[in-house]
């Protein structure tokens, strides 16, 4: 079973990609990447599972919006629940300029044979797609009081920040369930510079966003939180290590 991790560019900017594989019980990193246009992010998607072949895709953008203005349901909850963390979700409306590019890469998916997953069996092999949140899975999955606050600030504090969320892939995601299996390749000297930091920022919310996917097929609602559903939207939420 294959698993991808889409960190969706809402507007052109380019798109961080995660593809795992589980692999004798663990899971192994095929790529990290980052591509720009749609069509781009789909071509390497198809390299990677042939059509019928079983994956599971989960993507950081509002790919279901049903709503003409206002918030989802989810982005509701998500400020609900996750508020505290400072890891509230931003509104999506059918009338915000993101939602046609957010909506229809869903709907390629969908063609593709990728149906949206609220609810799963664990571990049954399909084609499946849902929505994901990088933020409160961090805060979930490294038992965190906030969030890694990497995205805005000065470049030298989101690059510790980074580093810190680094950090946490290393040292956590190997002892979970299923355990992420990190081999020498996968070694971020974390850039000093803008747009390089910001390349590795893509990859590593994609690779969060692949494990979330994952860990929502090995466990399904045992171990994973669902804000929302098929008809208002939703966000699926690892609930982290159980003791």
């Amino acid at each position: 079973m294959k698993f991808f991790g889409i960190d969706l560019g809402w507007k052109s900017q380019p798109s961080g990609l995660c593809c795992l594989e589980l692999i004798d019980g663990q899971l192994k990193i095929l790529d990290l990447d980052r591509k720009e246009a749609i069509a781009d992010i789909l071509a390497w998607i198809d390299t990677y599972v042939q059509p019928e072949e079983p994956a599971l895709i989960a993507v950081d953008a509002p790919t279901l919006i049903p709503n003409a203005s206002g918030s989802r349901l989810p982005d509701k909850l998500s400020h609900k629940y996750f508020g505290k963390y400072h890891a509230g979700c931003y509104p999506a409306n059918l009338g915000l300029a993101f939602a046609e590019r957010t909506v229809n890469f869903g709907l390629e998916l969908e063609a593709r044979g990728f149906a949206h997953a609220p609810a799963i069996e664990p571990q049954k092999l399909g084609r499946y797609q849902i929505e994901v949140f990088p933020h409160p899975a961090i805060v979930h999955l490294f038992n965190l009081e906030r969030i890694l606050k990497y995205k805005k600030g000065r470049l030298s504090e989101r690059r510790l920040e980074l580093i810190r969320l680094y950090n946490y892939i290393v040292d956590i995601l190997p002892t979970l369930q299923p355990p992420l299996r990190l081999e020498s390749g996968f070694i971020y000297e974390i850039p000093r510079t803008g747009a390089a930091l910001k390349a590795v920022e893509d990859q590593l919310d994609s690779l969060i966003c692949a494990y979330v996917a994952a860990h929502w097929w090995y466990w399904g609602e045992q171990r994973n939180l669902v804000l929302g559903d098929r008809t208002t939207g939703y966000i699926v939420i690892p609930q982290g290590k159980v003791v």
